[in-house]
């Protein structure tokens, strides 16, 4: 029988499982073929007990490669803890002290001192890196994952971040140890020209100092002086133009109002004219 799990698709038959491949199309499951996919051996194998839990690691063959597994899924459960295993690993002569380390990642490397916030390892789907609080820095190799320290990180972290599929240039020079801060310091190729660092504090090489030349000691009081000297403050930038003032539109003038002519409010009467007929004058009767 056919079935979709958490992790793919499979076949089941009673208490046998096995992956169907990735490359295989569902219409070319055959019952022959599906026959065959589970009579293959499989590669899963128990490498020992955890220590910590009891539960047995399993080194398994996953979808995406290669993984170690403490415990099997149960359902109901959680999901068991799980770790890739690095490019450079073969499962099938794989140690239970390599899963052991394996299962260390994300792995917590310490805590910065200028911030307090955690620097973990993890191996995430573009590659190893750093994270601390919310800024991360890409490692070289995923054995940096077990083995990279925090002077080491912190050094990574004073770097520019770089864009993926870039990696970091090597430093020009390794200088040694800063006797006031006990980091490592060294001198590195900057935009703006060499510089030296301890992976907390840069500064820039002045005239004289010269990459092949300058030594611990002028590398430290470079550095002590740009501490001193407390965080650079960049010039605020140009008040942004103001916008033209919005001439306001002249109100426009009403209209006078007409007054509508006032009616008569009756006919006059005829007006009295002087020009009337004059009565006769009266004839004298002799």
């Amino acid at each position: 029988m056919a079935r979709v799990g958490r992790y793919g698709p499979y076949l089941q038959r009673g208490e046998d499982r096995a992956s169907i491949p990735d490359d295989l199309a569902p219409d070319e499951l055959t019952i022959l073929r599906a026959e065959e996919i589970l009579a293959a051996p499989s590669n899963d194998r128990v490498l020992g007990t955890d220590p910590g839990s009891g539960l047995e690691i399993a080194v398994k063959a996953g979808r995406f490669g290669p993984y170690v597994q403490v415990g099997e899924l149960v359902e109901g459960g959680e999901k068991p803890r799980t770790a890739s295993l690095f490019a450079s690993m073969d499962a099938a002569t794989l140690t239970l002290e390599q899963a052991l380390e394996l299962l260390r990642i994300p792995r917590t490397v310490g805590t910065d001192p200028a911030t307090g916030e955690e620097i973990v390892a993890h191996n995430g789907r573009f590659g190893p890196y750093l994270k601390r609080g919310s800024d991360t820095r890409s490692l070289t190799g995923e054995d940096q994952l077990l083995t990279v320290t925090v002077e080491e990180a912190l050094a990574l972290f004073a770097q520019p971040k770089q864009r993926r599929g870039r990696t970091a240039a090597a430093p020009l020079r390794e200088l040694g140890t800063d006797p006031s801060t006990n980091l490592p310091i060294v001198v590195k190729e900057g935009r703006f020209g060499p510089y030296v660092t301890d992976g907390t504090t840069n500064a820039s090489l002045r005239k004289g100092d010269g990459v092949d030349s300058i030594d611990i000691e002028r590398a430290s009081d470079l550095l002590a002086e740009r501490r001193a000297a407390g965080p650079s403050t960049r010039k605020k930038k140009a008040a942004a133009k103001k916008a033209p003032a919005k001439k306001k539109a002249a109100a426009k003038k009403a209209p006078a109002k007409k007054t509508p002519a006032k009616k008569t409010a009756a006919k006059k009467t005829a007006a009295k004219k002087a020009a009337g007929t004059p009565e006769a004058a009266p004839t004298d009767t002799f």
